[in-house]
């Protein structure tokens, strides 16, 4: 059998980080397994192949979620990467931390050396920020580069001034000391294509001889020996293939995300008794949290559309779009090098609220049916709009003990009334933003969800309609205190109760974020490789109150 000190399961954003991080001294032997092929297809670095990558069945796990109240029994698309880099392979290329209040509160829960003091000298040391930043909240000389939108489009600057005419202030970085008010996205493009936490982490580690990455390895089972996880096994190549098993001598870090990790507890016999019991899964270790605590965002769009000038719609077909390939493929700019989402405006849903609690994003296009994936024929904008910190909670459990059939999925978007409120203030206010002054010359009518859906009830009804994922699912191996009776991990990320197991992913954040996840998820793997190899963190900065 084969040994490494290290098995990282997933080698998306946190296992990329985690594969650099602690490969980097040479000693320790670290496998990583990838259930999906290598990053080579052009359209992961073209920014706008995400639009080709989002149904791509090679690339994308293309999961579906459960149909709720909510969703009006949709449905809906759950896209996730499957390739080197995971889902910052496929993503929309945000750059987005969140707010300081969202991880002093992940603190004040009992989570040790989780505060915004304590992680922000993670996000520093990660990043490579281009363009003007403050040294006290941002970092120059990380892997991961961070640049500014430099495309301009008329109506992005009547959007900025409509949002500033409403009283929302422009913030020159949403990453710095305050998120508040409405910006140009900043996102993970480089020279005009994607940086991926595969580009920033892993593939300069490959160079390492003590780093191992496999692809087309899916992991099937944790083997534990008493309290102690201790083997690996995956299938070579998916099912049908020949199976393998691999020994970690320190730790199996588990990495795969939101929706497999819990998955993969589960397989394992670690999780719910009474879930495991259904499938006919011995229960090695009794965890009734894994897959509890699901949180995602929820966003409605609206859609208007656009007279006496062209939208990004019309660009991308046709002569035009030839025209736009040649920029690219010369000058590594036009529509090809853009992220999807342009703008982003961050504001409260109430006055007496304290922090922003309503994330908007502008883009001069629109999609058919309201879903990214196929641009409209006609000229479009859209704005969408989805609650930062929502309280309605959902869960991942096994369809049945098969290692490669897909999870199932629910979310419970808006069961809770207070989702449904501060929603409710954010579709309001994107139909505001979109009715300004300064976007009126462009503003022809509004094709989503129409101009006679008015009441609180019509509205909701629309996001019932065509609401759809953020993408920003976490939550569902929760990292809590040991008296957290659906806590999976502790604050060093280690599984309650066991012992050469971590998780380290999206899946360990106790509560939402104000923010797109890729971000939090990088720093959180950055962190975790001190809290491994009990290193002290990077210089801590001080900051005012």
């Amino acid at each position: 059998m084969e040994t490494f000190d290290y098995v990282i399961i997933g080698a998306g954003s946190a296992g990329s980080v985690l594969a650099n991080r602690l490969s980097e001294d040479g000693t320790a032997t670290v496998l990583v397994l990838e259930a999906g092929p290598s990053d080579w297809h052009p359209f992961i670095h073209i920014p706008a192949g995400f639009i080709k990558t989002f149904h791509d069945p090679r690339l994308n796990w293309l999961y579906r979620m459960e149909p709720s109240e909510w969703t009006g029994g949709r449905r809906i698309l759950a896209p996730r990467g499957k390739t080197l880099g995971g889902s910052s392979s496929i993503n929309g290329h945000i750059y987005n931390r969140g707010q300081r209040m969202d991880f002093d509160t992940w603190a004040q829960m009992g989570n040790r050396g989780w505060g915004y003091a304590d992680v922000l000298p993670y996000f520093r040391r990660m990043e490579r920020r281009l363009g003007d930043a403050d040294p006290t909240f941002r970092g120059r000389q990380g892997a991961l580069t961070v640049s500014d939108l430099d495309w301009r489009h008329p109506l992005c600057e009547a959007f900025i001034a409509g949002a500033v005419s409403l009283g929302i202030p422009r913030n020159p970085d949403y990453n710095g000391a305050v998120q508040e008010g409405v910006a140009y996205a900043q996102r993970t493009i480089g020279n005009g294509r994607r940086v991926s936490a595969a580009t920033a982490f892993l593939h300069p580690a490959r160079r390492r001889a003590n780093l191992t990455v496999r692809t087309h390895a899916h992991t099937t089972g944790l083997m534990l020996e008493g309290r102690r996880c201790v083997e690996v096994a995956y299938s070579v190549g998916g099912r049908g293939g020949a199976t393998r098993t691999v020994r970690a001598v320190r730790e199996v870090i588990l990495s795969a995300g939101a929706y497999n990790s819990p998955q993969l507890l589960q397989l394992s016999g670690i999780g719910p008794p009474h879930l495991l019991q259904s499938l006919g899964i011995p229960i090695r270790h009794a965890l009734a949290g894994v897959g509890e605590n699901l949180r995602d965002h929820y966003a409605p769009r609206f859609t208007a559309r656009v007279k006496n000038i062209d939208t990004i719609n019309e660009r991308a077909r046709g002569l035009k779009l030839a025209r736009e390939v040649v920029r690219y493929m010369t000058m590594r700019k036009g529509i090809l090098a853009l992220n999807p989402t342009l703008i982003y405006c961050f504001w409260r849903s109430d006055p007496d609220v304290a922090t922003s609690d309503l994330q908007l994003t502008f883009t001069p296009a629109s999609y058919r049916e309201g879903v990214q994936g196929a641009l409209d024929l006609e000229p479009g904008m859209t704005v969408a709009s989805w609650q930062q910190r929502p309280e309605s909670r959902g869960w991942v459990r096994l369809s049945s003990g098969d290692p490669f059939a897909a999870p199932l999925i629910q979310p419970n978007y808006l069961a809770e009334e207070s989702d449904r409120r501060v929603l409710l203030a954010g579709m309001k206010l994107a139909r505001r933003l979109l009715r300004t002054e300064p976007l009126r010359p462009y503003y022809d009518h509004e094709a989503f969800p129409g101009e006679k859906v008015e009441s609180d009830e019509e509205l909701l009804g629309a996001a019932k309609q065509r609401g759809t994922t953020t993408f920003h699912p976490a939550g569902t191996c929760r990292m809590g205190p040991a008296g957290d009776p659906l806590a999976v991990v502790d604050d060093a990320l280690r599984v309650h109760g066991l012992e050469g197991l971590r998780v380290i992913d999206a899946s360990i954040m106790p509560t939402m974020l104000s923010a797109n996840l890729n971000a939090a998820t990088l720093m959180i793997a950055d962190k975790a490789s001190d809290l491994i190899r009990g290193r002290a963190p990077p210089q801590s900065v001080v900051l005012a109150r």
